[in-house]
């Protein structure tokens, strides 16, 4: 891939989502980086693999999931353009906590997870980068926490479709319903009970 249109591609998603980031920090990144075509319905990863590498989605959607002691499939997040995935090394752990499968063909920027972080370490300009991610994950585990404590399934399904449009439009309902915590069948009565009102 050139260097020169990932970085630009990296710039249009900083802008995107309002993260501010350096040409040369990214050249640094990319430089490091390899890249991975993924065929829609491939898995990425899975529980227990090493975390060697973390991702960042260039192109397409994917899906972390867990499968619970009944067999249930639950998603626990999605990824799009802009979004890490397989990103458990990012934080600390050295297994992968859950499976990651590709719902689209995408293309992913694979960085040895090892490598970032002695790049934060070292980059000042990365490190303030590297920050404003954090800040942007924990107001979503904060999000996501108070729907689980504090909404209904109907106030869950508003909220996410409202904050995250681009997932709504484009992830299987069956997927978002076990995001949400509720079967497919009462996302479809939820939608139905919406359009009656």
């Amino acid at each position: 891939m050139d260097k020169d249109y990932i970085v630009e591609q990296l710039m249009k998603l900083s802008v995107e989502y309002n993260i501010p980031a350096e040409k040369e920090v990214l050249g640094e990144l990319i430089a490091m980086s390899s890249f991975r075509v993924i065929n829609k319905g491939a898995l990425i990863a899975s529980v227990g693999d090493d975390t060697e590498y973390g991702g960042l989605m260039l192109s397409g959607l994917a899906r972390s999931y867990y499968i619970d002691s009944d067999g249930n499939d639950i998603t626990r997040g999605f990824a799009i353009e802009g979004s890490l995935l397989m990103d458990e090394g990012f934080f600390g752990y050295e297994e992968r906590m859950c499976m990651w499968e590709a719902l689209e063909d995408s293309t992913v920027m694979l960085c040895a997870t090892s490598k970032v972080r002695e790049l934060i370490h070292s980059n000042a300009a990365f490190k303030d980068l590297w920050i404003l991610i954090l800040e942007s994950s924990v107001r979503y585990k904060l999000y996501r926490e108070n729907g689980f404590l504090v909404e209904n399934a109907t106030e869950r399904y508003i909220h996410f479709k409202k904050l995250f449009p681009n997932v709504y439009s484009r992830a299987p309902q069956k997927h978002i319903a076990t995001y949400l915590g509720i079967t497919p069948e009462s996302l479809s009565r939820i939608k139905s009970a919406m359009k009656d009102d």
